[in-house]
């Protein structure tokens, strides 16, 4: 389904396969989003994914391109087996695959609930998997702050002495400088998607997400998105002016505070959602890893509709 007016009444657990985050894409420029519904035999709902086709720009031709974006393996009635749930997602999965194939470059589809979830569904269907980290740490066992070091503990307690605090950001103009640092810390990393500024507007205005700012004599010096779904946190974005502000350490407290955030609104996890590939060094991973994080080798599985750059690319990640 392609238009909120056809959406069946569905209340999703899951914040990225919700209807709620259909209309905000409905609404964001250059965003096309898309839901599949799984009836049973008598006609209810008993599953559903979203996926989002978006346009992306380059520096050689063709300048821009279409791709589809899929946050893990949708929702389902809590009555169904794992089994039957792999079975679902393999129909759900292809009819996206199916729809959109003529249309986007090339389907991602990260941040299922364990690494082996789908394999054969996926695999049947061309889909190859490249490794992938994930990081979440626990919020339920024990105290956040039971899972740093002295040596980190310092430097947030010197940074917080200094005046550095962060805050949600519920105006406008707080969200539009939660845009701007955003843009200008990714404005080198192309592979880094940063959606419209539209988007974070709506978004703002959500009870599941959560933009949080850090300041600092009223500069923006960090900031993160936080999203909740299904009793965990995701930070989704996040950028910190870490080298203009080294002494006050941006990227530590504005972690920080969203784990902390997190954990008094009683989430059971946060989970970090783009830690990138398993590198042996990787200063992203070794950086949230200081916050007492659990590192997980999972898989992000993409699908390319040129069929010679599909096969070429399910050689080279064969392994």
């Amino acid at each position: 389904m392609t238009s909120s007016s056809a959406l069946p009444e569905w209340t999703s657990r899951d914040f990225f396969h919700s209807r709620q985050l259909f209309l905000i894409y409905e609404q964001t420029p250059r965003h096309s989003p898309f839901m599949v519904i799984a009836n049973d035999e008598n006609g209810r709902g008993v599953a559903c994914l979203l996926a989002v086709v978006r346009a992306r720009g380059t520096w050689i031709p063709p300048f821009i391109y279409w791709h589809c974006r899929i946050y893990g393996e949708g929702d389902y009635d809590e009555g169904l087996e794992k089994s039957e749930k792999e079975e679902i997602f393999g129909l759900m999965i292809r009819a996206i695959t199916q729809k959109l194939r003529l249309r986007v470059f090339y389907i991602e589809l990260s941040n299922l609930s364990s690494k082996m979830f789908g394999y054969r569904e996926l695999r049947s269907m061309g889909y190859f998997p490249v490794s992938w980290m994930s990081i979440h740490n626990s919020l339920h066992s024990k105290p956040a702050e039971e899972r740093i070091g002295d040596k980190l503990k310092k430097k947030l307690h010197n940074a917080i002495k200094r005046g550095v605090r962060t805050e949600e950001a519920t105006s406008d103009a707080d969200v539009d400088r939660f845009i701007k640092l955003l843009h200008n810390h990714n404005l080198l990393k192309p592979k880094r998607y940063i959606p419209a500024n539209k988007f974070f507007h709506l978004i703002k205005n959500s009870d599941d997400c959560h933009l949080l700012l850090t300041k600092y004599n009223s500069k923006s010096i960090g900031c993160a998105a936080l999203i909740y779904s299904n009793g965990n946190a995701y930070l989704w974005y996040s950028a910190f002016l870490r080298k203009t502000y080294m002494k006050l350490h941006p990227d530590d407290i504005t972690l920080w505070n969203a784990i902390k955030k997190a954990q008094d609104d009683r989430c059971a996890h946060i989970v970090f959602l783009d830690v990138g590939l398993p590198f042996r060094r990787n200063s992203l991973r070794e950086f949230i890893l200081r916050f007492g994080g659990k590192p997980v080798s999972t898989y992000r599985w993409f699908f390319f509709t040129n069929p010679w750059l599909n096969n070429l690319l399910k050689w080279l990640y064969r392994g």
